[in-house]
């Protein structure tokens, strides 16, 4: 293959590719590729092989071998998930600090009151006020 090759200077393209059917017959470039794809089908062929014999002689070792690669991958997997904290644990470490007042703030909506559906609170004329709608509310407060 390497004497196929001297002559070019760009390496042969997949067989079988579109590219590789575009190269003329007798383009050193068309064999190479051949070439290169039976020994890539021998080397698969033979590693099948391989692969059979061990399921035969060894099913463990064959387990183990066709396996490695996702056990390695579920036990980094293990690693990370045990580094993270169960929801058990976030609940213990959770604190909930004080509840706050609900306060109406100057240039903002009014607020909902929790607890309270369909009433709000607003700020009217420097006071906080409850009122039964979230519009907001100009002027001095009224009586509802």
């Amino acid at each position: 293959m390497t004497s196929l090759l001297k002559a070019v200077e760009d390496l042969p393209p997949a067989y079988g590719s579109l590219a590789w059917l575009r190269l003329t017959p007798g383009d050193p470039r068309k064999v190479a590729a051949i070439i290169t794809a039976a020994e890539q089908h021998r080397r698969h062929a033979d590693e099948e092989a391989r692969l059979d014999r061990l399921a035969e002689e060894d099913p463990e070792a064959y387990r183990r071998e066709i396996y490695a690669d996702a056990n390695a991958y579920a036990a980094s997997l293990a690693r990370d998930v045990a580094r993270r904290p169960t929801a058990e644990e976030i609940r213990r470490r959770a604190v909930l600090g004080p509840a706050r007042d609900v306060l109406a703030t100057a240039g903002w909506p009014p607020v909902a009151i929790p607890g309270r559906p369909s009433w709000y609170r607003h700020l009217v004329d420097g006071r906080q006020v409850d009122l039964p709608t979230n519009a907001p509310q100009d002027g001095p407060a009224r009586d509802h």
